[in-house]
């Protein structure tokens, strides 16, 4: 059986570890908190320390890094180089920056270790049941291990995009169209509630998400938070970003590409932290519904 090093049981991280056991893959994983729930799941081996994790694993060592974006993924990954031999391979799986992917790839290919970029979507039931994945990489080490790649990922939903950096660099776009599409959306209500009709949102929201040409995984998401709460009262409409909206302007004023939609989709979500709007409300409910990102409830 292929063993797996896994570091970070989060939302995302324990699903992809289970779908990484329904494809016969063992899985040795770390984490600095971890919850009852995967405490009692005894597929999983849980280690103590990067170090003992390290150990446990066969070579050329396969470690998937899921953790947050960042100083603490610097931090996995500067404890992790010190334990690694050469030719052992790490998979960053989080929305990385790029920026730092590329800094990261040069640092860890000065010791011999291999660093893979794998940008990761389709929320916690993706990752559960079968992802949709953006690899960059050197192209033998990503094909050396295509095989796991192929196993997460649902039908067609895997692709090698190129050299190291490119996997980071899709899902930042990728999460920027999400910004953009949200937004569309939560705006498009917000003039149904502002208009004449008395509009049932939940048979609006089900209508479009079925057979009309908006269907899809985000009006699915709006369809299931009106079924929950028809007005989504008890939600306020303050939206968080998680970075890689700002990281995609800042991209496109580097290559002069014009993004208008999702830069103003991005200061929309700065402007919900000042005043309360309808169409917030419904971005706020949809990113929720499909990766249980923080919602601010009254």
């Amino acid at each position: 059986m292929k063993r797996i090093g896994l570091i970070g049981l989060g939302r995302m991280g324990y699903n992809l570890a289970l779908n990484m056991l329904d494809h016969e893959v063992a899985v040795y994983a770390y984490d600095k908190v971890i919850n009852d729930e995967v405490k009692k799941n005894k597929q999983i081996k849980l280690l103590s320390s990067l170090k003992k994790l390290v150990d446990e694993l066969p070579k050329p060592r396969i470690i998937w890094l899921m953790v947050p974006a960042g100083e603490i993924t610097d931090n996995v990954i500067n404890e992790l180089a010190q334990y690694l031999d050469k030719e052992d391979i790490l998979i960053d799986g989080g929305n990385s920056n790029y920026n730092d992917t590329l800094r990261r790839y040069h640092d860890l290919k000065n010791k011999n270790i291999n660093l893979i970029d794998c940008g990761t979507s389709g929320g916690t039931e993706g990752a559960r049941h079968g992802a949709s994945l953006m690899v960059g990489g050197e192209e033998k080490i990503v094909k050396s291990i295509e095989w796991l790649f192929k196993d997460l990922a649902t039908k067609d939903g895997y692709a090698y995009m190129g050299k190291p950096g490119s996997g980071h660099f899709v899902k930042m776009v990728h999460n920027g169209i999400e910004y953009g599409m949200m937004q569309a959306i939560g705006e498009g209500f917000e003039l149904l509630e502002k208009s004449d009709f008395e509009l049932d949102y939940q048979e609006v929201s089900k209508v479009w998400a079925h057979g009309s040409i908006i269907q899809g995984l985000l009006m699915d998401t709006a369809y299931s938070a009106f079924k929950k709460d028809e007005t989504l009262k008890n939600i306020i409409g303050r939206v968080d970003d998680s970075g890689e909206g700002q990281w995609m302007v800042e991209a496109a004023l580097k290559y002069k590409a014009a993004i208008p939609v999702i830069s103003n989709s991005l200061f929309a979500r700065y402007k919900s932290r000042d005043e309360e709007r309808f169409s917030e409300k419904i971005v706020a409910a949809m990113r929720f519904e499909f990766g249980q990102h923080k919602v601010y409830k009254r």
